[in-house]
């Protein structure tokens, strides 16, 4: 047939070009949704021939993870601790976990002889501040 005579030559011009005058060809309910959609309903068997892992949680992965929100390093504890010096009852007691802290992190030099109570610390803060001949009170010891 020649290209002349075709219906979409003879429809070129009008409005919808045959699609109609409400969807327009442009929605997707002949092909059963856009994207992941129907995986759990009427695209069930493709879901289990191709993706068989698709739903579901890996076991190794735990639900309730521990994230660490704020945290602090050992270079910035000196300055905290003058900041926070008359709030504290006890003589070289820093309360960091009353601060909104985390976790105190091995980075830099300590100075002064502290007890320090945080929830997490790390190793190399932890061998730092005993070097010096303070004192930590922590709940968790973390090795990162």
């Amino acid at each position: 047939m020649a290209t002349r005579l075709r219906k979409s030559r003879r429809q070129r011009g009008t409005r919808y070009c045959g699609w109609g005058q409400i969807g327009q060809h442009r929605q997707s309910g002949s092909r059963g949704g856009v994207g992941q959609a129907g995986k759990h309903k009427h695209f069930w068997i493709r879901t289990v021939i191709e993706e068989p892992d698709h739903f579901g949680h890996s076991q190794s992965n735990s639900h309730h993870k521990n994230y660490v929100k704020k945290w602090i390093n050992l270079r910035d504890l000196d300055s905290l601790y003058n900041k926070y010096k008359d709030n504290t009852k006890h003589q070289n007691f820093f309360d960091l976990t009353s601060l909104g802290y985390d976790k105190l992190l091995g980075s830099g030099k300590i100075k002064s002889k502290l007890t320090i109570k945080i929830g997490r610390i790390s190793k190399k803060a932890l061998e730092k501040i005993q070097a010096v001949g303070g004192n930590v009170i922590y709940n968790e010891y973390s090795s990162e």
